[in-house]
């Protein structure tokens, strides 16, 4: 229930759907610290907890979150070390997260392998969902170490990339420069059978001044010279599909999504015959936000920075436009907020609570994530609880 002067009544019922707070708390670990913080001072309030993310790191959580039964396995890591991944699986649908198999939390400090991370993993965790009975997958991209246009994906999963010699080529994005041909006939033949939605929270083609390389391959250590080797390989293996497969390789390579997560958008899209969708929508959809709205008075959302990129498919500003939709009171939290309030408002959210608001320091602030998010959670339920 809301008052005359805005604020909501004990009796409301808040639901926290909030992504997480990256490198200091998981969006479980939010909703925990929003409700403690909020029980403090409202001890009456009711709290529904949904984490949310927009198919990068923490998808999978969020999902088991949801009530999606953890399955893990072990995969190849970036680097073709083994390591043990986990996907999500309810009803014959799966929740498959590339960060898990391919993500760049998996190098060493320090460590990056622009040119040779691998997203055979990725394939290997896409293989153990059919495995589990999967018949529709939502597969999230992002967080990756990788830059190889999904090929590593696509070989594990049965697509065969060989060089003049007809020997497989070398891994990562780096191996492509000397693909000579490539099948993909193998391909796992239940793919054809399975509904696979490509989850991204950005619409970048493969390659070009907007492609992967361009504007992701210096997050992952490629250097200039690097970043232009990666461009020409990845245009010369859309070349080369183009040549196997037809047109629509052509076409997938300038398509929204192609160039997320490295290119695997690129590989989902051409290979596995993926839709795209913006992970955050199709991520509502999946963990059931629709009834969860219908049952709140007051959506609390929010992640680790609030700022331009939030405005562009990240999780807060799809909750908030899902939100705003229903009528719904929208309030952010956040660690920095980097956004003016017109453009929160413009975003459907009323008003965002940032974590240096109390701690300026951001190192004591990264530390003190939970303790200050309990705070800041008691002064949103004396301004809009009590």
């Amino acid at each position: 229930m809301t008052t005359t002067d805005g604020a909501v009544t004990e009796a409301a019922q808040v639901l926290v759907a909030a992504d997480k707070f990256k490198g200091s708390l998981t969006a479980v670990e939010v909703a925990e610290r929003v409700t403690a913080g909020l029980r403090r001072i409202a001890p009456g309030v009711r709290v529904e907890a949904l984490p949310v993310a927009d198919g990068g790191d923490g998808t999978v959580a969020a999902a088991v979150a949801a009530g999606f039964e953890r399955h893990e396995v072990a995969v190849t890591g970036p680097l073709g070390e083994q390591r043990t991944a986990a996907f999500a699986l309810r009803d014959g649908v799966a929740v498959v997260e590339m960060a898990e198999a391919s993500g760049l939390q998996h190098l060493p400090e320090g460590v990056f392998a622009p040119l040779t991370a691998t997203t055979y993993g990725s394939g290997e965790l896409l293989r153990a969902a059919l495995d589990a009975g999967a018949r529709s997958i939502v597969f999230g991209v992002g967080g990756s170490a990788t830059t190889d246009g999904g090929a590593g994906m696509l070989a594990a999963l049965g697509a065969q990339f060989l060089d003049a010699a007809g020997q497989p080529v070398g891994p990562g994005g780096g191996g492509l420069r000397d693909l000579a041909s490539a099948d993909l006939s193998g391909l796992d033949e239940r793919l054809a059978k399975t509904d696979i939605v490509l989850a991204s929270d950005v619409d970048n083609p493969l390659t070009g001044p907007k492609g992967a390389p361009a504007v992701y391959g210096p997050q992952k250590g490629a250097s200039p010279e690097e970043v232009a080797i990666l461009d020409e390989a990845l245009a010369h293996f859309a070349a080369v599909l183009e040549k196997a497969i037809g047109q629509k390789a052509a076409d997938d390579a300038l398509s929204p999504g192609a160039g997320a997560a490295g290119g695997i958008g690129y590989g989902a899209l051409v290979g596995l015959g993926a839709t795209f969708r913006p992970g955050i929508e199709i991520m509502l959809d999946v963990l059931g936000f629709a009834p969860a709205l219908a049952r709140a008075t007051l959506v609390i959302t929010g992640e680790g920075s609030l700022d331009e990129q939030t405005l562009h498919g990240k999780a807060p500003a799809g909750v908030a436009a899902a939100a705003r939709a229903e009528g719904k009171e929208v309030i952010a939290v956040c660690g920095r907020l980097a956004l003016p309030p017109e453009a929160l408002g413009r975003a459907g959210i009323r008003r965002a609570y940032a974590l240096t608001d109390i701690e300026p320091d951001t190192a004591r602030c990264i530390a003190n994530a939970g303790p200050l998010l309990e705070q800041v959670a008691e002064n949103i339920a004396r301004d809009f609880l009590c």
